[in-house]
């Protein structure tokens, strides 16, 4: 890549007649998969979810395409892309749910892959994109944004069916808008409309569609699907040097860092006994010594404190535990309890029994043994067998090597 080029990434159709859909990149060469791959259809999901990353042109990555399953991870040697994989799907589900580039990308120039030329008018940029699967079918969404001189996006493409749905472009640098194109197939062929270029346009397409064609309910359909699935995603990234101190009552939605988890323990003793017993089982799987309890105490100023029971009625407060330990039961929680529990905006609008939610962990083994991986790689797949539940992480190569060994996972091997 030289250049930036978003009109060829991503320009609305010029006639009223809708563009035929692009074909799928070639997978990058350095990529190896193991373990199932099998199509989005014979995957069975309670909702929309994402199937495929598409990393044209991010970070260290150029012309990659990475399928992925119910419980996919990624390993390489340091410097192969892992965390930027994750780090562009966390990207487009917060664009996905309606936040700003500023706020996505506070370091977009980091973004652009290194090497990469300015175009004749001094233009950087990335692209990345990704397919969904749910009622609508397969449904491809890529986006091309420009880091430098400003950013902005310069170029959206939402397929599906075989057309054209949504396409932007760039046309007067001088403003803050795309021209945006969207299918209607009425008497009008092509909705066209400036949309900012600040936001992701296709989550701004259930505002400004009035869903009165076929078309129009074509384009809708695809929109929600994509939005829907981008949102229901929670990183989770384990922080066991903030998890031992005691937290406020009733701040018992998980945080990212999960420095909240003995309000949520409390929180999931009361009112989720099933999980919670569950959830015992696996910390006495993973943890040192018999555990046949979690629960939480009342400190002098009113805080929780987490326990840890132990044989004879004994108990351990939760901050004499290990970092391999913490992140072992914080991991575990996360799987267990769903998007009710968890810090992340579900989609209010979908039946708490098709919702779905992908876990994307970075370091998913980091300080764990090989009990311990084995122990939540066993629950991910398990949870993942309901279809509510995904898990999208990273490894070591130690870790990718159980990951190999249990049914059910995907490893995708990247090479620098």
């Amino acid at each position: 890549m030289t250049a930036l080029r978003p009109e060829a990434a991503a320009a609305p159709p010029s006639s009223g007649t809708p563009a035929r859909a692009a074909s799928p990149p070639v997978p990058a060469a350095r990529v190896r998969v193991t373990g199932p791959v099998r199509s989005p259809g014979s995957v069975r999901r309670a909702g929309p979810v994402v199937t495929e990353l598409r990393l044209s042109a991010f970070a260290s990555h150029r012309g990659a395409t990475f399928p992925l399953g119910p419980v996919t991870f990624f390993t390489g040697p340091g410097g192969s892309g892992k965390s930027s994989v994750l780090r562009a799907y966390e990207a487009l589900a917060r664009l996905g749910g309606g936040e700003s580039l500023d706020e996505v990308f506070p370091d977009p120039v980091g973004c652009v892959p290194e090497g990469a030329a300015a175009d004749a008018q001094g233009r950087r940029g990335f692209r990345i994109g990704c397919t969904t699967d749910g009622p609508a079918g397969p449904v491809r969404l890529d986006v091309a944004v420009q880091a430098e001189p400003t950013l902005r996006i310069v170029g959206e493409r939402l397929t599906g069916g075989g057309e054209t749905l949504l396409a932007t472009a760039l046309r007067d640098p001088g403003r803050s808008t795309v021209q945006a194109a969207w299918h209607t197939a009425g008497t009008v062929p092509v909705t066209r409309a400036p949309l900012p270029d600040d936001r992701l346009g296709t989550a701004l397409l259930p505002l400004r569609v009035a869903g009165r064609t076929a078309g129009q309910l074509q384009v809708l359909a695809a929109a929600e699907q994509t939005v829907v699935a981008l949102r229901s995603v929670f990183p989770c990234e384990p922080q066991p040097s903030r998890m031992r101190a005691p937290v406020p009552a009733g701040d018992d939605r998980l945080r990212r860092g999960c420095r909240n988890l003995a309000a949520v323990l409390g929180r999931t003793h009361t009112g989720c006994a099933r999980r919670h017993a569950r959830l015992v089982a696996v910390a006495h799987a993973g943890c040192a010594g018999p555990v046949t309890a979690l629960g939480v105490e009342r400190t002098a100023d009113g805080r929780l404190r987490a326990t840890v029971g132990r044989d004879a009625g004994r108990t351990t407060p939760l901050d004499r535990l290990g970092d391999s330990e913490l992140r072992y039961l914080a991991h575990a929680l996360v799987l267990l309890v769903g998007p009710g529990v968890l810090a992340v905006d579900a989609a209010g609008e979908v039946p708490s029994a098709l919702q779905t939610l992908t876990v994307l962990a970075d370091g998913f083994d980091r300080d764990l043994d090989g009990r311990q991986v084995r122990g939540l790689l066993d629950l991910a797949v398990a949870v993942a067998a309901a279809g509510h539940i995904g898990l999208v992480g990273t490894v070591t190569e130690r870790g990718a090597a159980g990951a190999r060994e249990t049914a059910g996972v995907r490893v995708v091997d990247l090479e620098r």
